[in-house]
């Protein structure tokens, strides 16, 4: 019998700042390669090939009479066997069922006669038994399947010299009964084929406790014969990784060395997704080193664990160019690989960048999924840029790809924020039409959107009528109650609330105290918010890095700078990693004094705690250069910021442009005008009637007007507007 290659590449799992601050670390990446070799592209998720067993081919004479009788078998159906088969019986052989089996299988119930009738007339042997089980096993009939099994079992007489139809019963995942064959065969001296071994540990590593027995029979197999290779090792490597002992796998990959087995660009992209699912990018940097070395070169499958981490820590722009590191070397990116990325932008707030990605992988005919259209969905909606959410949001839907529940809630929460309660609620009875079920997050943002809009008692019915529905509540519904009351100005209600948690259980945690915290400093109660934060640490709650960061923007707004330097001295030796709004409010109070100086120190400290900036970072640094006339600074900030992905505000645009103004670089201000007016941007009265007066002199009069209508329609209408509601 041929003994059948089993593919495991199922079982490899994917991996869901400044230019001159990137990760060194990375700049090892170029040496990556295509790697999808022939050999690597064979492996395939579908279910296998119907196994050969024939033990020889049929020479001529039989395979006409196996062909006659097949299409007699067929063509006669409604007759006895007996009596359609009966020219034929004293020619039939052993050979001669394997066959007729092989080429009727698709045909369960003709099988099933046709078997019968071969048993009547001598023993079938075990290939036969083994045709039939595969065939049941494939047919949904695990009960006849487990018959033909057991009959072996009881009849030890069987020939067992031949590969035996265990993956039958590991494919129906019978994997004790296949334990006990596997058993009996060593009792009988067989050695077992390594490949049907290899077949029995990957069913068995679906969950731990099969995890546990997968390890045991990867320990003690060896001492009776059997030779694992290095697909056997991958198995087990991608085992050890899913429950999490990675520092194993890799001790794992130097014996598999010095047993004779050299690990494949499957062992290696396993280990660093593994690393990667734990964070330990330089720990991946030196395995792919070492493949490198060893001539193995990195698949996708590499490069997602790889973009996935740096996502995940927030180094997206780092990302990026392992992205293109991947296109130059001609592997084609995926629409996990652009999903990620999407998302790690949405998540930091450069949804200009994500959107960038995402008119990219379309023009490379890469189809962006539901999951895509969320990522960018929810990141417009973090920013407070709903209506824009809401349009693509109905671009997905045109294009028949379903919403789920995630992607309401974004669009929920989003309106809520904004306030627009009733919208909102709309969407949720949207959610309703379409099947979808609301969860815990969907109530929440709608409870916290009602306390915004002062409606407490309707975000209290509301809860009420989520416990009728089965949803408890929980930490995080508490803590949006909270911050919808501090929002409003209720604070004191929101501190009667956070006494009543504790009544009912639920114990107020670090987001909760920092809700009251941050409602305290924005209305300059500096006391009574450093009570709080000695309220907190009494309890063993450890501050997060948006506390400090609320302490922090306190202190500045009440012109408390050395405070401010103290809170992030503070958390540096807590151990609590600042990140880029941590240092805006230090910059931005520094910009308003004019201290540049001040302010550059404070970016350069930044940047060398490897902490990138965000559009804010240089909003901020933009102004504030452009203030102290400093424009060369801001103009390179500005071409900084904008090949990072971010937009400049209309701030900074209008600081700009009227530093470069009355710098007489007339050029270089018209040049942003035109820029800003392109993304639809509306700058200053006084920008307008300057290149106004500009146009005028030059006597462009066409131009002229048109700037005067903007300036009236966006400037002075809107100014009207404004103090109407």
């Amino acid at each position: 019998m041929k003994r059948h290659v089993i593919s495991f590449r199922q079982h490899c799992f994917q991996l869901f700042s400044c230019h001159s601050h990137l990760d060194p670390s990375l700049n090892r990446l170029p040496f990556f390669r295509r790697c999808f070799s022939e050999k690597n592209c064979s492996f395939d998720s579908t279910t296998r090939n119907f196994p050969n067993y024939s033990p020889r081919k049929p020479i001529l004479q039989d395979s006409e009479l196996v062909h006659r009788i097949s299409i007699a078998i067929k063509q006669r159906r409604s007759e006895p066997l007996r009596r359609v088969l009966k020219p034929y019986e004293s020619k039939f052989r052993a050979d001669h069922l394997i066959w007729v089996l092989m080429s009727i299988r698709n045909d369960y119930r003709l099988v099933l006669n046709f078997f019968e009738w071969a048993c009547l007339r001598r023993d079938p042997s075990l290939e036969a038994r083994c045709i039939i089980a595969q065939i049941a096993t494939a047919s949904k009939d695990l009960k006849m399947a487990r018959k033909l099994i057991q009959d072996f079992w009881v009849n030890p007489k069987l020939d067992v010299g031949v590969s035996f139809g265990h993956f039958v019963l590991v494919e129906a995942g019978m994997l004790n009964e296949a334990r006990k064959l596997f058993d009996k065969m060593l009792n009988y001296g067989l050695l077992i084929s390594v490949e049907s071994c290899n077949l029995f540990i990957s069913r068995l590593s679906k969950d731990l406790e099969g995890i546990k027995v997968a390890l045991k029979v990867f320990s003690e197999f060896p001492e009776v014969g059997v030779c694992w290779n290095t697909a056997s090792y991958n198995i087990i490597i991608l085992s050890l990784c899913q429950i999490g002992r990675v520092v194993e796998t890799h001790q794992l990959l130097l014996q598999m060395e010095l047993r004779g087995c050299m690990p494949d660009v499957v062992s290696y992209s396993t280990i660093t997704s593994g690393y990667c699912q734990v964070g330990e990018l330089q720990k991946v940097l030196k395995l792919i080193e070492e493949m490198q070395v060893k001539g193995l070169k990195p698949n996708p499958f590499t490069y997602n664990g790889i973009i996935l981490l740096l996502c995940k820590t927030g180094k997206v722009a780092e990302a990026e160019r392992v992205l293109k590191e991947m296109i130059s070397e001609g592997i084609a990116p995926d629409s996990v690989i652009y999903t990620t990325l999407i998302d790690g932008f949405c998540k930091f707030g450069n949804v200009s960048a994500a959107y960038r990605l995402f008119d990219e992988m379309q023009k490379r005919k890469i189809s962006p999924d539901f999951i895509t259209y969320t990522a960018v969905i929810c990141g417009l909606c973090r920013l407070g840029k709903v209506m824009e959410a809401d349009k693509l949001f109905h671009d997905m839907v045109c294009k028949q790809l379903e919403p789920d529940e995630v992607t309401y809630t974004a669009l929920i929460d989003g309106y809520c924020k904004e306030g627009k309660v009733k919208e909102a609620f709309s969407l949720h009875n949207k959610m309703l039409e379409m099947g979808l079920t609301p969860n815990v997050v969907t109530y929440t943002a709608l409870t916290d959107g009602l306390c915004k809009c002062g409606e407490v008692d309707t975000a209290n019915e509301l809860l009420h009528e989520m416990c009728r529905n089965g949803l408890e509540l929980n930490i995080y519904t508490y803590n949006s109650l909270v911050n919808g009351l501090c929002k409003t100005g209720n604070i004191d209600q929101a501190v009667k609330l956070m006494k009543d948690m504790e009544v009912v259980g639920f114990h107020p945690d670090a987001i909760t105290y920092t809700t009251l915290m941050d409602a305290y400093c924005k209305s300059r109660e500096m006391d009574k918010a450093h009570e709080l934060l000695r309220q907190m640490l009494d309890r063993g709650l450890q501050p997060i890095v948006v506390t400090f960061n609320v302490l922090m923007n306190g202190f500045c707004m009440s012109g408390m700078l050395q405070d401010g330097e103290k809170v992030l001295k503070w958390m540096l030796e807590k151990g609590i990693m600042p990140n880029a709004s941590t240092y805006n409010s230090l910059m931005k109070q520094y910009c308003i004094r004019n201290n540049m100086h001040a302010t550059t120190e404070i970016y350069k400290g930044m940047c060398a705690k490897g902490v990138g900036p965000d559009a804010n970072t240089y909003n901020i640094l933009i102004k504030g250069h452009c203030k102290a006339r400093n424009m060369k600074e801001a103009w390179f900030l500005q071409e900084d910021m904008v090949g990072k992905g971010f937009s400049p505000t209309a701030s900074s645009y209008n600081a700009l442009i009227k530093g470069f103004y009355k710098r007489k670089k007339f050029s270089e201000a018209n040049q942003l005008f035109e820029k800003m007016r392109s993304e639809g941007l509306v700058a200053d009265r006084e920008i307008y009637n300057i290149f106004a007066d500009i146009n005028y002199d030059e006597g462009k009069m066409e131009l002229t007007l048109e700037l005067c209508d903007v300036a009236i329609e966006k400037c002075l209408v809107g100014d009207i507007q404004n103090k109407n509601t």
